[in-house]
């Protein structure tokens, strides 16, 4: 079977191919891909190619598929796998395999496993470890932002607690605590907001930052304050550019108490300073961004390391149950992963929106891998529809859902676009 995909060869070296696919083995499954979001660590994988430590030393000659947020349909099953999966079911795929010890991953180390592709391979292993998920919601580009937001749902569960005089680590954010999010209106920072407000821990604060007026105002938008005090938060966005102090200010927010749990959404060095600064006793920052510098560092206090028991720690991707409790809540419309997406495109502007990731800061940037169809922000719908009338349609169809990618939406596209 042929398939079309973008496939990297070398530094910043992206190229969409068009080639036939291996007829599967009895341990494989093949499916077709249908939506794809991209990632920032799709970039830095095209960045660094084979300095990167997921990426094979020979791409030059055996090009990878990039792309691991991916969904679709299941289309054949190699006999290994007959009782488990069956053509015609809808998938979403947790990319962190970590088999056998392997850094190797679909999306960075596959000749014919990746996301932005019409038709791949999933290999055996992505069976053997349970990775290749059922999925039964509506829409496909919500299974595929199941893969960030299960990011989102293990740094939740990665952050600890513990009492004084005890050395148990309770896992997770404090229930009924005081949260901070900083710079917390990118598409990641959206989705740990949605996500803290309807999870079954969430804290009684929720403060989120910004220096952009425009995103907080969207953010603003999107999340209703009135929600959330019906669900017992007090939400609050706060805009600290020009603040004297912003460490104080947060903190001020607190009651002078401090945060119970804070989330660095940027690697930004003053920053990762003013999460340290904001920390209650006991208080748990996460550095949620992952730098391309890998000297990247910042300052904290150590004093009250020693003597308020804060805490620094890191995560990087979620595991298999985060990616589950992201499919199971998303099926449940407990979480809207649309708050996430800004822009939508075809599998054609798949690579250079990959490259231009950092030189455009937006949300999340969701490819539709049957389509040709150029890179477009939701917000402009409108004016693309002047001269094409299915971006009209498209626009008509989320201004109805505050400004938002729907399944209705996405519907639509999958059967107009060509």
């Amino acid at each position: 079977m042929k398939t079309r995909a973008v496939r990297l060869y070398g530094k910043k070296d992206l190229r969409l191919d068009e080639f036939e696919l291996p007829q599967i083995e009895e341990d494989e499954i093949l499916v077709q891909v249908i939506s794809d979001s991209i990632c920032m660590s799709s970039y830095k994988a095209a960045l660094l190619a084979t300095d990167h430590k997921r990426v094979p030393a020979d791409i030059a000659e055996n090009p990878i598929i990039i792309g691991h947020e991916m969904a679709g349909n299941i289309i054949e099953v190699g006999s290994k796998w007959k009782d488990q999966f069956k053509a015609g079911e809808k998938f979403s795929m947790q990319p962190a395999l970590n088999y056998k010890g392997s850094m190797d991953s679909p999306g960075y180390s596959y000749r014919y496993c990746g996301g932005a592709a019409t038709y791949v391979i999933m290999p055996q292993e992505v069976m053997e470890l349970g990775c290749l998920l059922k999925y039964e919601g509506e829409s496909y580009y919500e299974a595929s932002l199941a893969e960030p937001l299960s990011c989102i749902i293990g740094a939740f569960h990665a952050n600890y607690h513990t009492m004084m005089g005890s050395y148990e680590h309770r896992m997770g954010i404090a229930e009924g605590g005081k949260l901070a999010i900083l710079a917390g209106v990118g598409p990641m920072g959206l989705g740990a907001i949605d996500y803290a407000m309807h999870c079954d821990r969430r804290p009684k604060m929720i403060v989120v930052t910004d220096v952009d007026e425009k995103r907080l105002a969207r953010a603003e938008s999107i999340f209703s304050i009135t929600e959330a005090k019906e669900n017992g938060i007090e939400l609050i966005f706060a805009n600290t550019k020009g603040l004297e102090d912003p460490s104080e200010y947060l903190r001020n927010l607190t009651g002078g108490t401090g945060f119970d749990d804070v989330y660095v959404f940027t690697p930004v060095k003053p920053l990762v300073k003013q999460g340290d600064k904001i920390l209650g006793r006991d208080g748990c920052l996460n550095f949620f961004a992952g730098p391309t510098d890998v000297n990247f560092s910042g300052e904290c206090n150590f004093y009250n390391v020693h003597y308020n028991s804060t805490h620094i720690i890191g995560t990087t991707g979620g595991n298999t149950d985060d990616m589950i409790e992201s499919l199971r809540m998303t099926e449940k419309k407990l979480i809207n992963p649309s708050v996430m997406v800004t822009h939508i495109g075809g599998l054609d502007s798949a690579a250079e929106a990959t490259l231009r990731l950092p030189e455009e800061p937006a949300g999340k940037k969701l490819i539709y891998t049957g389509i040709d169809m150029e890179l477009t922000a939701i917000a402009d719908f409108e004016e693309k529809g002047k001269e094409n009338p299915h971006f009209a349609r498209l626009a008509e169809i989320t201004s109805e859902n505050n400004g938002l990618w729907c399944t209705e939406a996405e519907k639509y596209l999958l059967e107009n676009w060509r």
